[in-house]
């Protein structure tokens, strides 16, 4: 199973890098501004497709929104499309 690790740069852009064998297989990039975490784009290597591993990427991001009390500006067609499918899931972390 791969490691999620988030990474920021001082301006709090950056994102979640999905980490399997010390090689980057996924990415979640978003910025961080005040309150709102903005999701950009979500991409998984296209030879790990169906093991779920956008999920996990999401998952991390949403656990992680909550931890900090943020909400979450979706730009990105994955997230937002997640968040369409399953508005009452992340009602609490959607700024629509």
């Amino acid at each position: 199973m791969p490691e999620i690790k988030l990474k920021l740069d001082e301006k709090q852009h950056g994102g979640f890098q999905l980490i399997e064998n010390e090689e980057k297989i996924g990415e979640m990039v978003l910025s961080i501004s005040g309150t709102i975490l903005t999701v950009y784009h979500t991409e998984v290597d296209e030879k790990y497709n169906g093991k779920g591993y956008a999920k996990l990427l999401l998952d991390a991001m949403v656990a992680y929104v909550r931890e900090h009390k943020y909400t979450v500006k979706p730009l990105c067609p994955y997230v937002f499309a997640q968040f369409t499918r399953h508005p009452d899931e992340y009602a609490d972390i959607w700024q629509k």
